[in-house]
């Protein structure tokens, strides 16, 4: 992997970079958390090759600067293990943590074995990006998904790209911040009708 840190603007730059290898002109794009935030500087960035953007349990800035550099000194100081105790608890609710243990564990194993320079990339990223001014460049069709129990991104930093977004839906889901997988069905329903409204 290249050396951190990293930018937003890199990573949409990445995604980008996907795009012209493949040869895909335009395309419909959806991102979760990191992958939302890096979706919407695509769509800021590069408006042409949107469809459209649908964010999921994300926002236009994700937490502070305090936040991302506490977070930074507890992996160099513990690894990817302090940050699966930290993460897990947000990332799933108290009932699916319960329901689907192998799902969360599958989780956690992929925290746990994410290289640590890869991660604190990526938290560098977040930590120094701000789209909230931004947003009035995004021209495509939004979908925003929302976990009600998200505690890494609330819904109310999905709330606030809505409400700047006219046309854009905001959907809420009873799931915390991996809403695609603990609300798979609801998820994949509002994404599904989403697109076809703009296929």
């Amino acid at each position: 992997m290249p050396p951190g840190p990293y930018t937003i603007a890199q990573l949409a730059g990445d995604a980008l970079a996907v795009l012209d290898a493949e040869q895909i002109g335009t395309a419909h794009v959806c991102g979760l958390s990191l992958g939302g935030i890096t979706a919407l500087s695509l769509a800021v960035h590069a408006p042409d090759r949107v469809r459209s953007l649908t964010m999921a349990n994300t926002g236009a800035r994700i937490g502070s600067v305090e936040f991302w550099d506490t977070r930074m000194a507890l992996v160099r100081e513990r690894g990817m293990q302090a940050v699966a105790d930290a993460a897990i608890p947000n990332w799933f609710t108290e009932g699916f943590r319960s329901r689907e243990p192998a799902t969360v564990q599958a989780f956690r194993d992929d925290i746990e074995s994410t290289p640590v320079e890869g991660y604190l990339g990526c938290s560098a990223a977040m930590r120094d990006e701000d789209l909230r001014e931004s947003l009035t460049a995004v021209r495509c069709p939004v979908l925003a998904i929302a976990g009600a129990s998200d505690r890494s991104t609330p819904p109310e930093l999905l709330q606030f790209v809505h409400d700047r977004l006219p046309g854009s839906r905001l959907v809420m889901l009873q799931a915390a911040h991996i809403s695609n997988v603990e609300q798979e069905a609801g998820f994949n329903a509002a994404l599904s009708a989403f697109l076809a409204a703009h296929a």
